[in-house]
């Protein structure tokens, strides 16, 4: 990432809407917002995301596995505004299984890149898919897009809910129990 052309660049949209870059405030503004994005962004330093799922073998287990109610913060792409919510991840291992907290590894380092949520949704089920071989993989997120709520439609109570299925839940009959339990509080 390159830190000191970020620096230019809020200095520069800092000088287009009409600020003073030099005001005493706004001095630090163009290298914090670098160090931020240096953070936000760090999921764009991962090209494969699917080797987080370091898998374990496989316990007898013919049930499905839901993760629910992972936090994560994204930036979308057309405004590089945050959306923020939860992912819940529904999976039945087969030959392999994977430590449940590298579900939420997956879904940080995913959401931690300019995005759009039904891409998201999409790739974290193909790395799960790929990374562990499940007999079937369902994602739901929802979230809050500050796009919608603070400019444009300026609706601030709403959300969007976006699914993707593979193997044994691409079929939405089996996506209906799943949906309903990630769904209970």
């Amino acid at each position: 990432m390159d830190k000191k052309k970020i620096q230019k660049a809020i200095k520069m949209i800092l000088e287009a809407i009409g600020e003073d870059p030099k005001r005493k405030a706004l001095i630090k503004t163009p290298e914090r917002v670098a160090e931020m994005y240096e953070e936000i962004f760090r999921g764009l330093k991962t090209d494969k995301p699917h080797n987080i799922l370091k898998s374990l073998p496989s316990e007898k287990n013919e049930g499905t596995v839901i993760v629910k109610n992972i936090s994560f913060y994204s930036m979308c792409e057309h405004h590089l505004v945050p959306f923020f919510g939860k992912a819940h991840i529904a999976y039945v291992p087969d030959k392999k299984m994977v430590g449940l907290s590298k579900f939420a590894r997956l879904v940080d380092v995913l959401s931690a890149r300019p995005q759009v949520q039904e891409r998201l949704t999409r790739q974290v089920a193909d790395s799960i898919l790929a990374g562990l071989s499940p007999k079937g993989v369902f994602v739901m997120i929802e979230a809050t897009h500050l796009c919608m709520a603070m400019r444009g439609i300026k609706k601030d109570k709403s959300s969007v809910i976006t699914t993707c299925g593979k193997g044994i839940f691409y079929n939405k009959k089996n996506q209906t129990g799943i949906i309903s339990l990630m769904a209970k509080k």
